[in-house]
């Protein structure tokens, strides 16, 4: 259970959290990233998030995510601790054109998505072949 404080103390520690940044606009999806020969992989953080509040986009090689957490505390509840943000989040990117962002394929799980954008066939590694005439001789 926790220990119930006075109205002051309460109206005072929400002026520290706006304060010191703790805000929503403060707020960075955490995500990691990394690419094989295939494709670049991207995964991001989205705990407590309903799959259909998320949204993803690419538009002039960005990428845009935007996902909303709504409060679950009842409208005519008091609040007695708020740490966890909630509302709308949103996290840009911006992508190499070596990737095929038309081929992107994404998948919520355990609250965690995962991204994959397979490279663009320009951008493989690929062998170039070697063409030539006969071998020349060397003469002593």
């Amino acid at each position: 259970m926790l220990a119930r404080t006075g109205a002051l103390v309460d109206l005072d520690r929400l002026m520290q959290q706006l304060e010191n940044g703790s805000d929503l606009a403060d707020t960075v999806i955490p995500a990691d990233a990394w690419r094989d020969d295939e494709a670049l992989y991207l995964q991001f953080d989205l705990p407590g998030m309903d799959r259909s509040s998320i949204e993803l986009t690419t538009e002039h090689q960005t990428l845009t995510l935007t996902a909303q957490r709504p409060s679950p505390i009842p409208a005519d509840a008091r609040p007695v601790l708020t740490e966890r943000p909630v509302g709308r989040f949103t996290r840009r990117l911006a992508l190499s054109n070596a990737l095929d962002t038309a081929a992107a394929e994404a998948a919520y799980d355990n609250g965690v998505l995962t991204l994959r954008i397979p490279l663009a066939a320009h951008a493989k590694p690929r062998k170039i072949a070697i063409s030539g005439g006969v071998p020349k001789q060397l003469t002593a």
